[in-house]
C-alpha cells in the first residue's frame, strides 16, 4: 500500500480576540506571534521532515491545499512566496460557510489532483511546539485513515480549561496502544466539570485537526449532510481558475448550509455510507499545542523576564509583573501594574486584565456596529502590488504612503471625486496619465487631475515609495473605476 498525504490548511479565521494586532483584513494567521515566521508559514512547514520518519506505509507528502477567503488571497500567496513555498491550489471561498463546506470543496479539489489522498486538515492559526511528537501522531493517524476511519487529534489537557470543547475517549482500538474510538464531543464545560474531566483522564481537548481519505469524507458528508454535499459539488463543478487561484461558484457556495466538521459529521458517526461503515478514531496529541485563542496564550508563548512579563517593541517596565506588553509604533511604559495585556498599534491601544481577554471580541463587535475602520483594518493596508498607509486625513484631504514592490503594477483607473499629487521619495516610478507615459525619480512629482485615467508602476529592482496627497469631496477607496488590472480585482 502506498499513500499520498495532502495537507489541507483552513485559513479563513478572523482572530477577533487578538485585536488590535489581528483584524478582519489582516488576521492572526498572518502574524508573527511565535518567532520570525507567521503562523500560516509555520503551518505550511509543519510536515517538513515527515518523510524521513519510520513508517510501515510508504507515502509521500503533497504540496498543501489552502482554503481561504477572497479578501486574503494575495496575502496568502505573498506569504507562500516569501517562505519559498508552493501550494497544490489556493481555493477561494466567496463567503464563509464554516469548516464542513470548506473541507468538502477541498476534498473535491484533492481528488482531482491525486488518487484519493489522505487529507491532513489543519487550521492556519495554531501553534505546535514539539513537531517530532506531532509527526508520530500523524503517522498513527495515517494508518487509521487508510483503514477508513475519520481521525481527530485530541490534545492531552494539562489544566481544567473552560475555553475549549472536549472529546470523550471510547475503547482502545484493536492493535493500537494509544488510539481510541471516539465516544462523544462535549461542549465547553464550567470550571468544576473541566476539573472532573482532567482528573478522569478520559477527556481530551478538541483540536479541530483531522485525517481522512478524501473519498471517505465525501461519502460521510453525503450521508450526514446531503445539502452540503450537493451544494459543494455544484460549487466545485461551476468553479473556475483565476491566475494562481481557484474560485468555486459564488451562487452555489453561498447557498450551502453553514456547519462545522464536528456538528455536520463527527457527532453523527458511526454512519453507513452505501456498503461502507464510517467510524471515528481519536489520536491523543501531547505536542505543545495552542490555538492562540486569546492574549493570555501569547503571554504563555513568550520569553518572560524575572517578573513574568513578556515585552515586544519599544517597552520599558518599572515594577510590572505577569503582563504582556506590545508596542508597534510608540514608546510604551508599564509602571506598577500586574496581570494586564497592553497592546499598542498605530491607530488603536488595548488595555485589558488577563481575566477579561475573552471580552475583547465585544470591542470588535462595537467597532463594527459603529462603522469604525479600526475593527476591520490596520492603518497599513496590504494590496497585491504592495501596501499603503494613511499618514494624515481631513475633511477634504488625505495623505498616504504607497509602497510598490519591484515589478508591480497598479490598476489603470480613474476617480470621480478626487485628484492626486504623487511625490517619489524612493525608487523610480513609471506613470501613465491620460495619453502620456513618463518616468519619475526621487524628489520628482506629478499631478493627476480628477477624472483622468492613470496608473503607477515600479519598473525598478528596489521598492518604490510614493507620498500621495488626495484632495476632493469624497476620499474613500470605493471611488475607483478600474479599466485594466493584473490581479482581476473589482473594488478590493
Amino acid at each position: 500500500m502506498h499513500a499520498n498525504i495532502s495537507p489541507v490548511i483552513l485559513a479563513g479565521g478572523s482572530g477577533s480576540r487578538l485585536w488590535p494586532l489581528s483584524r478582519e483584513g489582516y488576521p492572526k494567521q498572518l502574524l508573527c506571534l511565535n518567532g520570525s515566521k507567521t503562523m500560516f508559514q509555520d503551518t505550511v512547514a509543519r510536515l517538513d521532515g515527515l518523510q524521513q520518519k519510520s513508517s510501515t506505509i510508504p507515502f509521500k507528502v503533497n504540496p498543501p491545499l489552502v482554503v481561504c477567503n477572497e479578501e486574503h488571497r494575495f496575502l496568502i500567496a505573498e506569504q507562500l512566496r516569501a517562505a519559498e513555498r508552493s501550494a497544490q491550489r489556493l481555493l477561494l471561498e466567496p463567503i464563509g460557510r464554516n469548516t464542513a463546506p470548506a473541507l468538502t470543496i477541498a476534498a473535491h479539489s484533492v481528488m482531482a489532483g491525486s488518487d484519493d489522498p489522505v487529507m491532513l486538515v489543519m487550521a492556519a492559526d495554531h501553534i505546535i511546539r514539539d513537531e517530532a511528537r506531532f509527526h508520530t501522531a500523524v503517522l498513527m493517524g495515517l494508518e487509521l485513515a487508510l483503514n477508513g476511519h475519520i481521525v481527530t487529534f485530541g490534545i492531552v489537557p494539562d489544566r481544567p480549561e473552560t475555553g475549549y470543547g472536549y472529546i470523550q475517549k471510547g475503547s482502545r482500538l484493536k492493535g493500537h496502544d494509544r488510539a481510541c474510538a471516539l465516544k462523544a464531543f462535549v461542549e465547553k464545560p464550567d470550571t468544576k466539570t473541566a476539573q472532573d474531566y482532567l482528573e478522569s483522564g478520559q477527556y481530551l481537548w478538541n483540536s479541530g485537526m483531522f485525517m481522512v481519505r478524501a473519498s471517505i469524507w465525501l461519502a460521510a458528508i453525503k450521508a450526514c449532510q446531503p445539502g452540503i454535499a450537493k451544494a459543494c459539488l455544484q460549487a466545485d463543478v461551476g468553479g473556475s481558475e483565476d491566475g494562481d487561484f481557484f474560485r468555486v461558484d459564488r451562487d452555489e457556495f453561498s447557498a450551502c448550509p453553514s456547519d462545522s466538521i464536528d456538528y455536520a459529521v463527527m457527532e453523527k458517526l458511526p454512519v453507513k455510507a452505501g456498503k461502507v461503515r464510517i467510524s471515528a478514531a481519536v489520536v491523543p496529541l501531547d505536542a505543545g499545542w495552542s490555538d492562540v485563542g486569546a492574549w493570555p496564550a501569547v503571554l504563555e508563548l513568550g520569553e518572560t523576564d524575572k517578573a513574568g512579563n513578556v515585552a515586544h517593541g519599544d517597552v520599558h517596565v518599572e515594577g510590572a509583573s505577569n503582563s504582556l506588553l506590545i508596542s508597534e509604533s510608540r514608546f510604551l511604559a508599564a509602571v506598577g501594574v500586574k496581570d494586564i495585556i497592553a497592546v499598542e498599534t498605530a491607530d488603536a491601544v488595548l488595555v485589558v486584565h488577563k481575566d477579561h481577554c475573552q471580552d475583547v471580541r465585544k470591542v470588535v463587535d462595537w467597532l463594527k456596529k459603529e462603522g469604525r475602520k479600526e475593527g476591520r483594518s490596520h492603518r497599513k493596508v496590504y494590496r497585491p502590488w504592495g501596501a499603503y498607509e494613511q499618514l494624515d486625513a481631513g475633511s477634504r484631504h488625505q495623505v498616504k504612503r504607497l509602497s510598490v514592490k519591484p515589478g508591480a503594477v497598479l490598476s489603470l483607473q480613474l476617480h470621480h471625486h478626487r485628484a492626486e499629487h504623487w511625490v517619489v521619495v524612493r525608487g523610480t516610478a513609471r506613470v501613465t496619465r491620460g495619453e502620456e507615459t513618463f518616468l519619475l525619480t526621487e524628489n520628482q512629482s506629478t499631478y493627476i487631475p480628477l477624472g483622468v485615467k492613470h496608473r503607477l508602476e515600479n519598473p525598478g529592482r528596489v521598492s518604490l515609495e510614493v507620498i500621495e496627497v488626495q484632495s476632493g469631496s469624497y476620499l474613500r477607496e470605493d471611488d475607483i473605476v478600474r479599466f485594466e488590472d493584473l490581479y482581476h480585482r473589482e473594488q478590493d
